[in-house]
């Protein structure tokens, strides 16, 4: 069976993402089939006998950086073993993802995923990538968190990786909205108390009152996304 869609990560730290994807609903994805996740050792084509990948910034100041002609040679072998592939660097940098950029995105065969680490990229290295992503307005110590964020994301929107795909339908920041209150047993606990209207067994009118709620909470914390639907 063919994947759905393939994910090649590339990475300092090939063990982290694979503890992050081997497990839980990504896990059986994987094992079923559904997708594929291929991690590329940046330290593989690293120069010298230390495998060098990184050295000090001219002009001074803290940190290394990642090295343009170490990265290139990276992702160069990751285009001709994935022809096509669309090649994204994760960085502070880029587009602000979103869901509807996940929607996009879980259309595609290959996406290539680039995992910063240190004070950052050599500049050089944003000329070899199709596409610049931030996974928000916030640092991280390494980008395998902000990858499997991108694969987790994606790759819950390819059919058959969900067990009910309705459920997508219903979730926060489709329609940009945040999603309505949900509520289980017990009907009531510490003085507080289910809605009515979810006992109803109106159908319509639940779905009614749950646009009401999620446009709600939209409006009074994320005023940005309501207005979008304006």
């Amino acid at each position: 069976m063919k994947p759905r869609i393939t994910f090649n990560i590339i990475t300092l730290f090939p063990e982290t993402v694979e503890s992050m994807t081997d497990y839980s609903i990504l896990g059986r994805a994987i094992e079923s089939g559904i997708i594929d996740i291929q991690t590329y050792n940046i330290r593989d084509y690293g120069q010298g006998k230390r495998k060098q990948v990184d050295d000090t910034p001219f002009g001074g100041g803290a940190g290394m950086v990642l090295k343009a002609d170490v990265m290139d040679k990276a992702i160069q072998k990751v285009k001709e073993e994935n022809p096509g592939t669309k090649v994204i660097l994760l960085t502070p940098k880029g587009e602000k993802y979103s869901q509807k950029k996940a929607g996009e995105l879980s259309k595609k065969k290959n996406i290539t995923l680039i995992s910063g680490h240190y004070e950052g990229f050599d500049e050089r290295i944003r000329s070899f990538v199709d596409e610049e992503v931030s996974i928000g307005d916030y640092i991280l110590t390494g980008g395998e968190l902000a990858a499997v964020a991108v694969v987790d994301s994606v790759s819950r929107l390819i059919p058959g990786v969900l067990g009910k795909e309705e459920s997508l339908a219903k979730e926060s920041f489709e329609e940009n909205l945040l999603e309505y209150p949900q509520y289980t047993q017990p009907r009531e606990y510490g003085g507080m108390e289910v809605p009515e209207i979810l006992l109803s067994g109106n159908h319509a009118a639940i779905e009614r009152w749950r646009r009401e709620q999620a446009e709600k909470i939209t409006r009074k914390r994320r005023k940005d996304l309501f207005e979008n639907n304006q």
